[in-house]
């Protein structure tokens, strides 16, 4: 299949949306863009949007910057942005053109061992 993978960074983990932080609105609004599966990947270093530096210290895991990583067709990477645009959150973004599918055969398929 052919598609693009949407990549966004979170300035750091304490980052909030309402109640809840930045990546757990990011995954919400994945979800209801219809895409079923998300990475998320805690990174130890990054400088922001505003050219701000956040590292992950001991005393200080909240700083941490994250990143979530989405593949999908562009229709639900577009439902997705759209998403993300009207929460009124400054985030980055990149986008590239990938080609993804899965491996494997699920135990629902019979390919269990």
């Amino acid at each position: 299949m052919k598609g693009s993978q949407l990549t966004v960074f979170a300035d750091n983990q304490s980052h909030r949306k309402g109640h809840k932080t930045v990546v757990e609105w990011i995954l919400e609004q994945t979800t209801q863009a219809g895409i079923e599966g998300a990475t998320v990947i805690e990174v130890s270093e990054s400088i922001d949007v505003h050219g701000k530096y956040h590292a992950a210290r001991f005393f200080e895991l909240v700083d941490q910057p994250v990143v979530v990583t989405v593949a999908s067709d562009d229709s639900r990477i577009d439902a997705l942005l759209d998403h993300l645009r009207r929460g009124g959150v400054r985030l980055f973004y990149t986008r590239c053109p990938v080609e993804y599918d899965v491996l494997g055969v699920s135990e629902a398929e019979g390919g269990g061992e």
